[in-house]
């Protein structure tokens, strides 16, 4: 099993390609976390900047949706009330023409 010393060479230079080779891959792989890393922070601020601006404004907002909630239930009511009337209108009209 006695290798020449070319073959050695060979295998030795092989060894480096492929040990070259995987360096890049993990160059790369780190680049890839570290832009991921930064867009995540980046993403984080913002939310937060919005957060912080959008809180003063909570609580009044929570009122509106409030109020909000309330009159569509209501609106509901007098335009089943309206339809009921309607309906049967519409119903006697068509059965008229």
């Amino acid at each position: 099993m006695a290798k020449t010393k070319a073959e050695k060479i060979t295998s030795i230079e092989e060894e480096i390609r492929q040990l070259e080779n995987r360096r890049r891959q993990l160059v790369q792989e780190q680049k890839a976390q570290e832009r991921k890393d930064r867009t995540k922070r980046l993403c984080r601020r913002i939310l937060d900047e919005l957060t912080a601006q959008n809180a003063p404004t909570a609580p009044a907002q929570g009122a509106e949706t409030a109020a909000q909630g309330n009159t569509p239930h209501t609106a509901k009511t007098a335009h089943t009330a309206r339809e009921g009337g309607a309906g049967g209108d519409a119903d006697g009209g068509a059965a008229q023409g």
